[in-house]
């Protein structure tokens, strides 16, 4: 199993659609640049068939070190939420997205 990477993505669009390498790769930092600033901005990002990118809040709390049992505070922040779609919940544990295989 080999990991995905901007060069390998730009590869597979380049071989897939036609375009030079350089386009493929332009093209593809563009799509990267318009998801980042929209999650930036604090906007979901929908992907149909693979999955829903948000930014969530997170409040200002009191955590514990787990070694000395100090409490420290863990101050507010954002993070990242990716919630997959069911398409691509299916594919991963190697099922019929269509849904068609449930009935056997």
């Amino acid at each position: 199993m080999s990991t995905v990477t901007r060069a390998g993505l730009a590869e597979h669009i380049y071989t897939q659609v036609g375009l030079s390498r350089n386009e493929s790769a332009e093209l593809l930092e563009a799509v990267l640049e318009r998801i980042s600033n929209a999650l930036a901005a604090g906007d979901p990002v929908k992907i149909s068939g693979f999955g829903t990118f948000t930014v969530r809040q997170k409040g200002r709390r009191v955590g514990r070190n787990p070694k000395t049992g100090v409490e420290v505070p863990i101050l507010p922040r954002s993070v990242l939420v990716f919630r997959p779609s069911q398409v691509l919940k299916a594919r991963v544990n190697g099922r019929d997205p269509s849904g068609e295989d449930d009935a056997a």
